[in-house]
């Protein structure tokens, strides 16, 4: 099959390490060709159309093709923490997920494993999967490889972390990260057009008692939502991120505008240290507020200002996240829970 060909001579990323994967050699991303999982659990965090009533089913990706410094998830990411799996596993465990009540598979930093990914989901379709498929990545992804997924994703939730090549070659290890991500956003936001449906707890619920109330939430069925995280002293990267969204994206996808940036000391990364030692605060917060205001973007969502560390996952638990955020149903040292 052509997806497979990728893993011969990998070029899924803009990395184009053209390691041969199907023989155990591994590219940046550290993966081989087989699908390595950390987790999956029904996560109650995510942006209101993606969370819904049931919440949204994500599956934890182990790997990924950037070297963020202040990434949340680094066990997963670049230390390695993960399980290899099937694809006719992966498929139970996106049914489990649906079984579970979420609203959508939300399939995170999957970038690297493309070919796998595809032939769980189509795994699971014949399975009997019918809920929407999130692709919940970083941007650094070639559009090439996006192509070859489109018909297997329904929504794009795509980072734009930052329009600053020094500062993505230094702290991702990525410095065509901003030419990379807006091509493969633009190529995202050409594939979908935004579209909404009901909850699969409000379908649910109409069975008993009909009509569907009509406070209760829709979900996003298609569509792209860019997320951008706010860095403290790096106002600057927020506003060229939020002039291109105005300019080529507004009114075509939404917006997430993210506060949660949390200070993190990886032991892997020289530069960790160099980054921001605090959270986004009341001064900074008020400022992106006037620019969403100058900008005229109303379509979208912006967090509250968090000022504690202690939603950080952790995926040595069975439950990485506190149990008002996450259900698990599947981790890489137990499997089924």
């Amino acid at each position: 099959m052509y997806l497979d060909n990728f893993y011969t001579s990998c070029t899924l990323c803009p990395r184009n390490c053209q390691v041969n994967r199907r023989s155990g050699q591994r590219g940046y991303c550290g993966e081989s060709a087989e699908l390595r999982i950390a987790v999956a659990n029904i996560h109650r965090g995510e942006e209101p159309p993606l969370t819904g009533l049931g919440g949204s089913g994500t599956i934890f990706v182990t790997g990924c093709t950037l070297g963020c410094a202040f990434c949340q998830n680094w066990q997963i990411s670049h230390s390695g923490m993960g399980k290899v799996v099937s694809a006719d596993e992966c498929a139970q465990i996106c049914l489990k997920l649906q079984k579970a009540g979420a609203e959508n598979i939300n399939i995170v930093t999957g970038s690297h494993a493309i070919p796998a990914l595809v032939h769980s989901i189509t795994r699971a379709r014949e399975l009997g999967l019918t809920i929407p498929i999130l692709w919940n990545s970083s941007s650094y992804e070639s559009v090439h490889a996006l192509k070859q997924a489109e018909t297997m994703i329904d929504v794009y939730l795509p980072d734009l972390k930052t329009l600053d090549s020094d500062f993505s070659g230094r702290y991702f290890n990525a410095p065509d990260y901003p030419a990379t991500a807006t091509a493969a956003i633009t190529e995202m936001i050409k594939q979908k057009e935004l579209r909404y449906g009901p909850c699969r707890a409000a379908v649910r619920a109409a069975e008993e008692v009909k009509p569907i109330d009509p406070d209760w939430p829709l979900v996003l069925e298609s569509g792209v939502i860019i997320r951008h995280l706010v860095l403290p002293d790096r106002l600057q990267d927020t506003r060229a991120v939020l002039a291109w969204f105005a300019e080529h994206a507004k009114g075509k996808a939404l917006l997430s505008l993210m506060t949660q940036y949390t200070p993190i000391k990886s032991p892997k990364n020289r530069y960790a240290r160099e980054l921001p030692n605090r959270f986004v605060n009341d001064k900074e917060y008020d400022t992106l507020q006037g620019w969403l205001e100058e900008f005229d973007i109303e379509d979208g969502f912006y967090q509250e200002l968090v000022s504690d560390d202690s939603w950080l996952p952790d995926f040595t638990r069975t439950n990485p996240f506190s149990s008002e955020l996450s259900v698990p149903i599947w981790h890489w040292s137990k499997g089924f829970l």
